[in-house]
């Protein structure tokens, strides 16, 4: 068979699938998803119910093929924003709030039904490791940078951005996504109080020594010597 027809027969099965998850995604979310039916489906797409079967075995694997191809492009777009600016604190803030953006929009349009469903599984786990890396990889450019804090391992501060980021979905506004990163962002960008000591110019005292020697002079007591 000639390159050509292969090509345009693959081209015509890609352009019959994306209609079969479109137009899934939107029937449930117009009327639920236990209401949809595989007749449905195929009515609305405008194929016969033999064609749909040979693509999908049930309404539920279109729904996880649909719900996998939202993702892989959500991790697409969160790559193109990162790469499109230049300093790394700024670029990390811009992939938390492109982020936040996707999980407020997403919560919008997905009733609490098939939310659930999207999330049993095992389906999400690659892609919150790949989501966690990036994030991960951000935080450590900053730190190297001097821009972020190093005082923390880069794991656990994309940790905390993306558990702190889950607010984002209960949020009304995008005014009050960007409040949210910018609470965020507070918390990781350096501070002379959070600098490794063997980092730090001289020997200044912690802020924690600092801290005790005034408690005791308050108390009376000698202050320990620095």
């Amino acid at each position: 068979m000639p390159k050509l027809w292969n090509q345009t027969i693959e081209t015509h099965r890609a352009a019959v699938r994306d209609a079969i998850l479109d137009t899934t995604a939107a029937l449930v979310a117009e009327h639920g998803l236990l209401s949809v039916t595989m007749s449905q489906i195929a009515e609305v797409t405008g194929i016969g119910r033999a064609t749909l079967y040979k693509y999908f075995s049930d309404a539920e694997a279109i729904l996880l093929a649909w719900h996998r191809r939202q993702i892989t492009a959500h991790l697409a777009y969160l790559a193109e924003v990162r790469d499109r600016v230049s300093d790394v604190d700024e670029r990390l803030e811009a992939v938390l709030e492109a982020y936040a953006l996707l999980s407020q929009e997403s919560r919008r349009h997905h009733d609490t039904e098939l939310a659930a469903f999207m999330h049993r599984g095992d389906q999400l786990i690659q892609p919150q490791r790949q989501l966690h890396r990036m994030i991960r990889d951000l935080v450590t450019e900053g730190a190297d940078a001097g821009q972020l804090r190093n005082d923390v391992a880069a794991d656990e501060l994309a940790s905390y951005c993306l558990h702190a980021l889950t607010a984002a979905s209960g949020t009304a506004s995008k005014a009050a996504v960007r409040r949210l990163v910018a609470v965020i962002m507070s918390g990781l960008r350096r501070d002379v109080s959070w600098v490794r000591p063997a980092e730090r110019a001289g020997s200044r005292p912690s802020k924690v020594a600092v801290t005790r020697n005034h408690r005791h002079t308050h108390d009376g007591s000698k202050a320990s010597p620095s």
